[in-house]
């Protein structure tokens, strides 16, 4: 059941949106190897703003996904590619379909 969830706002740097965009949605193959993560979305808001939604079970998957190879990638790629750094929200799933 999904009770937890991760929400991750993403600025991309001028003239790096693409690079933004294809860095995301390259993570899905590592999203799809990780256990404890039961969904996992990568979205655009608009032209420079992009985001991340997954959620988990437990805690142990959030804290495994946010200590995990996409949040590593993440954080080595975000000076080059973000304006900010990447905006991560812990929520609690209230009701899903």
């Amino acid at each position: 059941m999904k009770k937890l969830g991760l929400l991750v706002r993403l600025e991309a740097k001028a003239g790096k949106e693409k690079d933004v965009e294809a860095f995301i949605t390259s993570a899905l193959p590592l999203a799809n190897e990780e256990t404890g993560t039961i969904t996992w979305y990568a979205f655009r808001i608009d032209a420079s703003t992009f985001g991340i939604f997954d959620t988990f079970s437990d805690e142990e998957g959030r804290e495994a996904h946010l200590g995990g190879k996409i949040a590593k990638a993440l954080m080595e790629n975000a000076p080059e590619l973000l304006a900010t750094a990447p905006f991560i929200e812990k929520l609690d799933v209230l009701a899903a379909k």
